[in-house]
């Protein structure tokens, strides 16, 4: 359930939004990060549900001293109402046994807010990959079938390449085994996306390819190409460092080893 922070709940119909999966190293929450600081987006409600472990913490975006105590949740909306832009940020892990429930609450949220389209930012287990997927730039993509029409061309002039399906057993050919859509390490990714298809909503999803570790030039490599299809900044040419860190990336790793250790 969406909770308004305002007086009047946003208006959020023919926004575009754009929202994290939970998957291997963090990237998509990582790229929401660097969105939400660089286009200093106001923060409009959250996402109220048992589907996610409860925590809080301080403003991960604070730029002075007087709004860095103020309190956010684990699933918080932002807005950029200039570029009929929506982010939806999520911070905790997902309870397992509740991933279809908030699959299903995301999909209705979606639809009813009357967004032209979601695009979903995720990753996937480099290991893992299919030799047809060591082509090319470590970039994925899918797209339902009621976003296909309006977006694949888009697509296609990038270069992209769609997330190719993969032999349910490796190495073994059977005729009668269709190939399968396999998003390892992608949390959600697959199950958002095969709901969407079954409820028409318009969805994208772009999965880089990546390993656990220091997935901050990963991040930067997601959003980098998210900005070449939706164009968020307006000449991103003219600057080679053109995405603001927020403040929170200087806890990534913790706060060091206290020398108390030693």
């Amino acid at each position: 359930m969406f909770i308004s922070s305002e007086n009047s709940p946003p208006c959020f119909k023919d926004f575009t939004l754009v929202m994290p999966a939970v998957a291997v190293g963090n990237v998509g929450q990582l790229s929401v990060d660097l969105i939400v600081s660089t286009l200093n987006m106001s923060r409009v409600g959250y996402m109220h549900t048992d589907c996610l472990i409860p925590m809080t913490g301080n403003n991960p975006y604070a730029t002075s001293n007087e709004n860095a105590e103020e309190l956010h949740t684990p699933a918080e909306v932002y807005t950029a109402a200039e570029l009929k832009l929506a982010v939806l940020q999520i911070r905790a892990p997902i309870i397992q046994s509740k991933s279809k429930k908030f699959r299903q609450l995301l999909v209705s949220w979606i639809k009813s807010s009357g967004f032209s389209r979601a695009v979903v930012l995720s990753s996937s287990q480099a290991y893992q990959r299919d030799d047809q997927q060591m082509k090319g730039i470590p970039l994925r993509y899918l797209l339902t079938p009621s976003l296909l029409k309006d977006s694949e061309d888009a697509l296609k002039e990038l270069s992209w390449r769609e997330m190719e399906r993969v032999s349910a057993y490796p190495g073994l050919t059977d005729a009668n085994t269709e190939p399968r859509l396999y998003v390892p390490g992608g949390g959600i990714t697959k199950g958002l996306y095969t709901d969407s298809c079954a409820e028409d909503v318009p969805l994208a999803v772009l999965i880089l390819f990546c390993s656990e570790g220091d997935n901050i030039p990963d991040a930067f490599t997601l959003v980098n190409h998210l900005n070449d299809w939706l164009h968020l900044l307006d000449d991103p040419s003219q600057k080679p460092n053109k995405w603001k860190i927020p403040t929170s990336w200087n806890l990534l790793f913790g706060s060091g080893i206290p020398p108390a250790l030693f």
